[in-house]
């Protein structure tokens, strides 16, 4: 465990000015200790609005990572949004430090596109930023193929990987593509904390899952997690769960 890249995260509770005001009253961060990563793969998952992309936010931008997404080197901001619960933070890190990290936000990833494509237009002495991402525009394709783009070509291994609802891009079999590409980093001695409503992601073997509900956070199976179990209930019977859900409401 002590060769991982992010060992702990914790909450200075002490210098929290107030449990009553945002971000630290969300509940996932009102009940925030002390939180430990698993050395490979953790998972953060939850209902929209529990808290679950706000701390992975906080976790990037306490490790360095621009709010918006990208590596350590992009300092862009097309509009200030993240919270200041990263300055309330402690990271406790490994002995060894990463070669490669990167911040994914899915929502703003198109961002990240923009500022490869800018930085590109200025004079330099390297060779173009878009190489490391397959030499393709990645406004020049779906969002599903730039994302997987960034996974292929420009996450290189031993890294640190902040992952911020990446299926939003994907459809089913890009995401066991994207599982598939996961785990050959894992094996290259990579570190992931992903959000995700995703089922197919989140089953990734022997991955620890933090549940954020409104009693703060917790560890769980994946076989325990709301979404697992809406799939699996949808999918073994449809039509009973939507006749459940489309029931005639006129009296």
């Amino acid at each position: 465990m002590k060769d991982q890249y992010i060992l702990q995260i914790g909450l200075k509770r002490d210098k929290v000015p107030s449990f009553e005001h945002y971000p630290f009253s969300l509940p996932a961060v009102r009940a925030l200790d002390t939180l430990e990563p698993h050395p490979k793969v953790t998972f953060f998952v939850g209902e929209n609005g529990s808290g679950k992309s706000t701390l992975l936010e906080a976790i990037a931008v306490a490790m360095g990572f621009n709010a918006e997404g990208g590596s350590k080197n992009f300092r862009f901001g097309t509009r200030l949004s993240h919270s200041a619960l990263n300055e309330y933070l402690r990271i406790a890190k490994g002995v060894r430090r990463p070669r490669d990290g990167f911040f994914l936000r899915a929502e703003s990833f198109f961002n990240v596109a923009t500022e490869i494509e800018r930085l590109d237009l200025e004079p330099g002495f390297g060779p173009p930023i878009i190489g490391s991402y397959g030499n393709h525009s990645l406004h020049e394709q779906s969002h599903g193929e730039s994302f997987m783009a960034l996974l292929v070509n420009r996450f290189g291994g031993r890294g640190v990987y902040l992952l911020d609802e990446p299926e939003a891009a994907l459809s089913p079999q890009r995401q066991l593509a994207a599982l598939a590409r996961i785990h050959e980093l894992v094996c290259a001695d990579s570190q992931f904390i992903i959000a995700t409503h995703s089922p197919i992601l989140m089953a990734y073997p022997n991955a620890w899952i933090y549940q954020f509900t409104e009693h703060g956070i917790e560890r769980v199976a994946y076989e325990d997690t709301e979404h697992y179990r809406i799939t699996r209930s949808f999918i073994t019977d449809p039509q009973r769960m939507l006749h459940s859900l489309m029931q005639d409401p006129s009296p």
